[in-house]
C-alpha cells in the first residue's frame, strides 16, 4: 500500500508500507498509545538518534516507538548554510527500523505551519499519534512561525497527562552538532568529519545507470549513480570510498561531478571497485560510501592520463583501507 501523492502539499513522499514500520503521510490515527520522538531529523545524526531512542526506549513499557517528522524543505541555499538532502527517505526508514522505531509519520509542514502550538500538541500529538510520552531537542520549535519550544511542548504536554523530555546537544570538537554543520562538511570535501558526526558514512544508495563507457574502454569501469537533485553537493573531485554490494564490500575510487576531461553536463557518482568482477550492475541498487578526499577535479590532456591519474588514485585508496580500515564506521 502506498501513501497517496497530494498536489496541494508540497514534496509529500510516496511511501510503501513496511513489514515492520508503518509509516504514514497523513493524520491516520495511530491504533495504540505512543511515545512520540518529534523533530525534523535531516540527517539523522548523533543528535537526532539520542532523541529517537529515548522513544524507542519506551517499548519496554508497552509504548509504540513512533516518529513524527515532516516533508517540505523550506531551507534557502547559501555558501555559510549549504541545503539538501543528507539522506533519502528510503535510507531514513531503514535507519529508523534499526533502532527500533515502529511507526513513522512524514507530515507535510505545509499542513501543520498554521497550526498554534495547543493545537499541534491537541490535535496531532494526543489526537492523532495517541502520545504518552515525548522527545526532542534542545533547539526543537513548533506551533505557527515556529514561535513555541521545548519548554512550551513540556507545558502543553503536561496538561494532558502526557510525559515529555528534551534532550540536550551532543558535542563534537567543542560545537554542538547540527545538520547544518554536516552539509557543510561535505561540501568542503571533509567527509571523514561528517561521518564522525552522524555515526556512520556519508553515502549514495541508488541504482546503477548507464554512463558513456570510458571507463570499460580504459579498463577501469564504473558503476554510474546519480546524485538526487535534492541533495547536498559534496565537493566535486575523487574520492576513496567502498561499495556494498550484494552483502559485501568492495573497495573503491569515485568521482564525483562533471567529468572535465570528457565533459559531461550532468553530476554523476561514478565508483570504479578494481577488485570486484562479477559483471555488469545496471539496475542493482549498491550503496557508495564516501570516506576520504582524494584531489580536486582535473581537465586531463587526454584518455591515457586520465587512466594514469585512475590508478594512482585506486592504489590510495588501497593504501588508506589497509591504515585505516579497521576503523571505518560502519553503515
Amino acid at each position: 500500500m502506498q501513501c497517496n501523492r497530494n498536489t496541494s502539499a508540497a514534496n509529500i513522499f510516496i511511501l510503501d508500507w513496511n513489514d515492520k514500520m508503518k509509516v504514514y503521510c497523513d493524520f491516520t490515527h495511530s491504533e495504540d498509545e505512543s511515545a512520540v520522538a518529534l523533530g525534523n531529523f535531516d540527517g539523522l545524526h548523533k543528535g537526532h538518534q539520542k532523541v529517537i531512542l529515548q522513544a524507542a526506549e519506551c517499548a519496554k513499557r508497552g509504548l509504540v516507538p513512533t516518529v513524527l517528522t515532516f516533508s517540505g524543505n523550506t531551507c534557502k541555499n547559501s555558501p555559510e548554510k549549504p541545503c539538501g538532502e543528507i539522506i533519502t527517505m528510503e535510507q531514513k526508514i531503514n535507519l529508523l527500523e534499526r533502532m527500533g522505531i515502529k511507526q513513522l509519520y512524514v507530515l507535510p509542514f505545509i499542513s501543520v505551519k498554521d497550526m498554534t502550538a495547543e493545537e499541534f500538541v491537541t490535535s496531532v500529538l494526543s489526537g492523532v499519534c495517541k502520545a504518552k510520552e515525548t522527545s526532542c531537542g534542545f533547539n526543537f520549535t513548533f506551533g505557527r512561525g515556529g514561535t513555541a519550544g521545548s519548554g512550551a511542548l513540556a507545558e502543553l504536554c503536561a496538561r494532558r497527562g502526557i510525559e515529555s523530555s528534551v534532550a540536550g546537544a551532543v558535542i563534537s570538537g567543542g560545537k554542538p552538532i547540527s545538520s547544518t554543520r554536516i552539509r557543510r562538511l561535505i561540501a568542503e570535501g571533509r567527509v571523514g568529519e561528517a561521518a564522525e558526526l552522524l555515526g556512520r558514512p556519508f553515502c549514495f544508495v541508488s541504482p546503477v545507470v548507464r554512463g558513456n563507457r570510458i571507463g570499460s574502454s580504459l579498463g577501469t569501469p564504473t558503476a554510474n549513480q546519480k546524485v538526487p537533485p535534492e541533495f547536498v553537493k559534496p565537493k566535486y573531485g575523487v574520492y576513496a570510498s567502498r561499495v556494498y554490494l550484494n552483502g559485501k564490500y568492495y573497495c573503491g575510487v569515485t568521482d564525483i561531478g562533471l567529468k572535465p576531461t570528457v565533459g559531461s553536463d550532468r553530476v554523476l557518482v561514478e565508483t570504479w571497485m578494481p577488485d570486484y568482477a562479477g559483471g555488469d550492475l545496471y539496475g542493482k541498487t549498491i550503496r557508495t560510501e564516501i570516506l576520504k578526499f582524494l584531489r580536486p577535479e582535473k581537465k586531463f590532456s587526454g584518455l591515457g592520463e586520465l587512466k594514469k591519474q585512475i590508478l594512482i588514485n585506486a592504489e590510495q585508496s588501497r593504501d588508506f583501507f589497509k591504515k585505516h580500515g579497521a576503523g571505518i564506521l560502519n553503515y
